[in-house]
This record gives structure tokens, sequence and C-alpha cells, in this order.
């Protein structure tokens, strides 16, 4: 959104998997999945992101014609598995207020067809709020239309947003739980509530008694916490679950599950392979030998465990959540997770140790592992200048600016995503300039927050500029539909002036770019660009931010691209600063730690920690 005052003189899912040693029948009651069992039958689950974010490959664009590549070919030789684990953005679904998508990539019944013709059954995790480092935790930024709304509690302007949703969702998946003749087994409730600061039991009871009245008695129901959570986040009625990485002390947390769960299974929902990256922060990684001996030590007590992340993903668009750790932390656009399966959905040696430990308790398949996706390279390419943000401002805002006396804050002006001031530690920008200039201030959403403290994360200019003691009044607010514009120009050329001007400020740079033969996968590379936002063929990659890291690639699914001589366009916004010569390159392998700063570590126990790796919680 660029806010103008002219007085300055006074804008998927994420899925899993779980393993059981014996096929569930038909007819059993709600109890089977998480019911009790023989000692030493444990089940494995492993989490990957989903619908929008699963590899081209395998279902998100329809130019590739092998939806069930992933359910078919890599998961079987991998996991032996029947169940995946899959969560619901709501925010996915309901972009609008009464407006639902469930098209395209939305498209969950597709889903669950192509996972039910592959043979596989379903836990699902509709949330409302479901974290997956996602925008808002996937709550609809919208509710932030209501100020005073108070989130994920009982507030009767979040329930009847909340029931509203649910009335359209669940309905849609009542014909495929088990007991219906679906794949369907289980549903859980919310998602670590414990960790939210409310502790609303009359709200945990009204998703219950919601989900009961549209679902019946016969399903499953569960919660899931990390273990300091399980006092707020478990209720009665629902099964309770935990999640905790290898680092944290297995036995201490399931003996405090059995304090809420004393008869059923252990189960760790959320077994962490690795970590999610933030801006600035190294790429967070999780030793082999960690990760192989917690599940390891797991499966030698007979408990059911759900790998989190499997199969890394990638943030496209906007879609990346942050987290407050005492400052603003965005996600990055890459979810490689560090998992066994790469974003790309390339093995890992992750991959192969945990095979290993897996074949100490069952048969595991025989033959060999599908192959890595084919990767391309190619550049470099030299982009051209079309102009700065300014220049297309009446394309950006075909409807002309709103105006207010005070700034209006994102959610007001009914703006999502788009819109470059840093939040950080610092709460004063100091600016020079000249009397009767005119003050444009362009405001970027770098992805509320998803986790915990995610209260009503506002965005925009949240308190007017002072000039001098002067409150800055008058403003003008153009809501940019940054997107629509690249989709605008795509496929069609824009011509350029014969003598460009040096850029200063927001710029955007395009150009096109053929490919010959068959191709593969790629990772887009942005040396000595800085920061902003990239289209590949009008389709939006997500964040680039070379200068900060650690990320220094983009990954780019092959069914993006055109082959056999036709052109692709490329297309960025640069917030900051062009490289002396702006040029890009394609490589073929994707470069995902690029800085110096110091790695944040998960953990949560405290009597665990290492002193060298501090303790930083986050939660999915």
């Amino acid at each position: 959104m660029l806010s103008s005052c002219k007085k300055c003189s006074g804008e998927p899912w994420r899925v899993g998997f779980i393993l059981p040693t014996t096929p569930l029948r038909k007819g059993l009651g709600q109890e089977d999945w998480l019911g009790v069992r023989a000692p030493g039958c444990p089940r494995l689950g492993w989490e990957r992101v989903g619908q929008d974010l699963l590899p081209s490959a395998f279902w998100r664009f329809p130019a590739r014609p092998e939806p069930l590549g992933f359910f078919s070919t890599i998961l079987p030789w991998a996991l032996l598995t029947s169940f995946f684990l899959s969560y619901v953005p709501w925010n996915y679904h309901e972009p609008e207020p009464g407006v639902y998508n469930f098209n395209g990539s939305r498209d969950l019944i597709a889903f669950l067809n192509e996972a039910s013709i592959a043979n596989l059954l379903v836990i699902l995790r509709p949330g409302p709020y479901i974290c997956a480092e996602w925008e808002m935790g996937g709550l609809p930024a919208w509710l932030l239309q209501k100020p005073e709304i108070h989130l994920r509690t009982s507030d009767p302007d979040f329930l009847a947003a909340v029931d509203s949703w649910f009335k359209v969702l669940l309905p849609k998946l009542y014909p495929w739980l088990y007991h219906n003749g679906g794949n369907i087994i289980s549903i859980q409730v919310e998602n670590e509530y414990g960790s939210y600061k409310a502790c609303d039991f009359t709200y945990m009871r009204h998703l219950a008694g919601l989900f009961r009245a549209l679902l019946g008695d016969r399903i499953l129901l569960f919660t899931t916490d990390g273990p300091e959570g399980l006092k707020c986040g478990s209720l009665q009625g629902l099964y309770t679950t935990v999640d905790f990485g290898p680092a944290d002390n297995m036995t201490k947390i399931f003996a405090l599950l059995r304090k809420y769960e004393p008869h059923g299974p252990l189960v760790n929902s959320e077994y962490y392979t690795g970590w999610l990256d933030y801006w600035g922060q190294n790429h967070s990684m999780r030793s082999i030998s960690a990760v192989t001996k917690g599940l390891e030590n797991m499966l030698k007590l007979g408990a059911s465990v759900n790998m989190y992340m499997f199969h890394g993903g990638t943030n496209f668009g906007y879609w990346n959540g942050a987290d407050d750790k005492g400052r603003f932390l965005p996600i990055t656009t890459s979810y490689d997770y560090d998992a066994p399966i790469s974003e790309a959905g390339d093995p890992t040696p992750k991959l192969f140790a945990l095979r290993n430990v897996i074949s100490e308790f069952q048969e595991i398949p025989l033959g060999p592992l599908p192959p890595p996706s084919p990767k391309m390279m190619f550049g470099p390419l030299t982009l051209h200048l079309d102009g700065d943000l300014l220049t297309f401002l009446d394309f950006l805002c075909p409807h002309g600016p709103i105006r207010s006396i005070l700034p209006m804050t994102f959610e007001a002006v009914k703006q999502v995503f788009q819109g470059v001031l840093e939040r950080n530690m610092r709460h004063q920008l100091f600016l020079m300039g000249n009397i009767g200039a005119t003050l444009d201030i362009l405001l970027e959403n770098m992805g509320r927050l998803s986790f915990g403290s995610n209260s009503s994360d506002f965005k925009g200019l949240l308190e007017p500029p002072v000039l001098g003691q002067t409150v800055l009044t008058q403003w003008l607010m153009f809501p940019l539909k940054v997107d629509k514009l690249v989709k605008t120009w795509f496929p069609l050329e824009l011509p350029r002036s014969s003598h460009p001007q040096v850029p200063s400020g927001p710029t955007f740079y395009s150009t096109t770019f053929p490919i010959l033969g068959e191709g593969g996968d790629t990772f887009l590379f942005l040396p000595g660009w800085t920061k902003g936002q990239v289209w590949i063929n009008g389709f939006n990659l997500g964040r680039y931010w070379t200068r900060q890291g650690p990320q220094q690639t983009l990954y780019v699914p092959r069914p993006l691209l055109f082959f056999g001589g036709a052109l692709n366009k490329i297309t960025l916004l640069e917030l900051e600063n062009v490289p002396p010569e702006p040029k890009i390159q394609f490589l073929d392998k994707p470069i995902l730690n690029s800085t110096l700063h110091k790695t944040y570590i998960y953990s949560l126990s405290a009597d665990t920690q290492n002193p060298s790796e501090p303790m930083e919680l986050s939660g999915h």
C-alpha cells in the first residue's frame, strides 16, 4: 500500500503421513487410529506442505498431467504409508467474507479424491487456526476489519466468522469421513492452542461442539500442543497428543502427556526433522544423528510419530508467516526445512537414515528410489528497466486513492498483502526533506504473526508520522494491485523508453527468454539485487531478500515455464537497490544458507537446552 501526504510542511495445505502396522478395518470405532494396540506396534507419520505448495509435479499446476505423482511414486518407496496429515488454511479458501474458493489448487475435494485413488487415509487439520508458518496462522486478515476483535477466543464476532466458515467447510468433508466410506479417519480441533495467551475453554468447547454437530459422534477428534501448552490446549472429550523435537526430553514429555491422556497410545503429532528459516538468520539444519536417534527411541517405546516436515516446500506469493521473539522475524520464501525430502522433492541423506531406523521395526519397500526431478541451469540474463512504481500508479490503483485525515491500516482499506518500512527494534525513522515536498511511504506486509502471540497483527502505518511536533494529516492511500498489474503485462510487452532514467526507489524490471528442449526444475539466483518480489509468467514466486539472507535462490517448478522456444517472462519489483549490472541466473542447485547471523534452535525442554543453542519457540 502506498500512503501519500501532501502536507509535509506543517496481500494448500501442509500434509503429513502416518503408518499403521496393521490395516485399518471398516466398521471400527472412533478409537481406531489412536486406539490401544500391542506394544511394539508404532505408527509413523510424515508431514509436508500441501495443496497450494505441493511441488508442481505432484499437484499444484494444471499444466502437469500427473497429479498422483507424489502419492504413487516416492511415498510408497519411502514410507510404506497409508495415511497423510493435511492442514486446511481458512484464509486460502475464504479470501473475502462469504466468498469461498475451492477451485484449482484450492480444490480440497479433488485432493482427497486423488489421495483415495492412491489408497491413502487422511488425518485433517482444519483449524480454524493452523500456524504452519502460514500468513496469520491461516486466519483471514479481513477479521481485523473489526479492530476490537479478539482472535481465537469466545468473542462473538470471532465465533460468528468461525461458525460461518465451518458450516461451509465441514459439510464438504462429511461424506469423506471413514465411517461414511471416505478416507478421513480423524480431525484435529484448533492447533497448539495452549501456546496462545487466551486459554479460553469456552472457545475450545464451542469448537468441539461445532465439529460434533456438523460431523457427528463417530469421527475421532484430537488436539495437539507442545508440553507447556497441554494445560490450556487439551479438552475433555478430545484425544490429547503432544509435539516435540529430537533435542527434547522424550521421557519427561510423554510422562506429562499421560496426565492429560492416561489411556491409549502416546502420540508425538509433530516430530521436528528440521526447522524453519527467518530472514537474517542461518538456514536451520538438524543433524541426521539427532533426528534418527529420537525416532528410534520413540519407536522402541511403541509411540506413534508424525514427522514434521517430511517433505520441504515453498511459501509462494505472500503466504509466509512471521514470529515475534522480542523483534519481528518474517519467515523466508523457502520452506525446505532441512526435511528428508527437499523443497524440490529430492531425497536427502536424512531420508535414507530414517528408512534404516524404520527397517529395524518393520519391513521396508524394496526396489530403487524414483530419481530426483530433472534440474536445469542457464543464463545469465540481463533485465531491463520498465519504470519506477510511481510511473504505474494509475494501473496499480485504478480506482484512485482513499482519502483520510489520518493514515489507515491495510485491513481498514481491505488490502490484505501488497503494499518499505522495515519493522525491527527501532520505532522511529528520521527523514529529511524540503518544505512543501510530498512524502510517499511504501508499506509492505512481510507476513502476519503465525504463532503464539498472533493477536491482531495489523499492517500499515499504525500511528501517524510526526513532523517536529505536528501530526501529519490529509493522507491519500493507494491500495496497490501489484499481482494484477504483472498478470496484465504478461504476456504483453510494454514499450520502454529509449533513454531510461537512473532508477530511484521501488522499480520494475523484466525480460523475456526462451527455453529449448524439455528442461526441468530450476532455482532463480539474483546476485547483487537487494529485496523485492519476483514473478515468472505471471506467477508470484515470492519474496527475495538477497542482502539479508539466508535464502539466495527461489525454487522454480518446471510447470511454471514454457519450453520448445516459447517466450517466458520474468518480472522483478526491486524495492531498494539495483545492482550495477541487472542480471539474474538460473541454477540447478539451491543456495539456502548465506548469512552471518546465528541460527535459532528449537527446543521445548529447558533441561535439554545447549548454552550455544538459544531456545526459540515457534509452532506448526
